[in-house]
């Protein structure tokens, strides 16, 4: 595939991506029922109105995809991105509807979309029009596989909802880091992550549950504070 017809596809899978929510009654969230054993809540889950960052990373991403093939030359390293990028948008297409019908299926699903978002992240080169959107991306995916693979563990009994949601949101805090720690530019990542612990911060207040609520302060702080460091070291230099 020569590089235009890579740019075309990652523009029109971004767009069948972005369309999907539209052919469904959308996501904000699992539902108890669908699963069997049910609880009242899911405490690695973020508030619904969280899941409204994918209407930022709908439009980021096809700007981006449309940029890339409009001016190719301002964005090289796009093509790159075919391959991992092309797979993580090939399964989001499918991945509400799976979701809505079969929660294992899509947390199978979401785990390698992250890691495509991850890697085409990785590819890109250092123009923002480049990693902007697919930083946002990757990052909140990052927080979301966490949470659906809490969920799950707690819908089949596996392991107890708040003990699921701690054990998750320290792994997604250590992923997330170690991502984020090499490819520091890349600050659309952390706030992709943040932006999900505020979610889950903001579900846990209302329930009152200070330990998942400090947890995740601690890992906005551990985020946040990277910033500044990479900041005094671009300073230093």
């Amino acid at each position: 595939m020569n590089d235009r017809s890579a740019r075309l596809a990652i523009l029109a899978l971004t767009i069948a991506f972005a369309v999907s929510p539209f052919l469904s009654n959308g996501f904000g969230g699992f539902y108890p029922e669908s699963f069997p054993v049910q609880v009242d809540r899911w405490p690695a889950q973020p508030a619904g109105w969280a899941f409204s960052i994918w209407g930022v990373i709908y439009i980021g991403l096809i700007a981006s995809a449309a940029w890339a093939l409009w001016r190719p030359a301002t964005m090289p390293a796009w093509k790159h991105t075919l391959w991992p990028l092309g797979l993580s948008l090939f399964i989001g297409v499918f991945w509400i509807d799976a979701a809505m019908n079969s929660p294992v299926l899509a947390t199978a699903m979401i785990l390698p979309m992250a890691a495509g978002a991850v890697l085409a992240m990785y590819r890109v080169g250092s123009g923002w029009r480049e990693w902007g959107s697919l930083g946002l991306y990757a990052g909140w995916l990052t927080a979301a596989s966490g949470v659906a693979v809490s969920v799950v563990l707690t819908g089949y009994g596996i392991l107890p909802p708040r003990v699921a949601a701690i054990l998750l949101i320290l792994l997604v805090m250590v992923v997330s880091v170690a991502v984020a720690a090499a490819r520091p530019r890349v600050w659309t990542y952390r706030a992709g992550v943040v932006w999900a612990l505020i979610g889950v911060i903001a579900a846990n207040v209302v329930a009152g549950d200070r330990l998942i609520v400090g947890l995740c302060v601690l890992g906005i702080a551990v985020l946040v504070g990277m910033n500044f460091v990479l900041s005094a070291r671009k300073k230093a230099v």
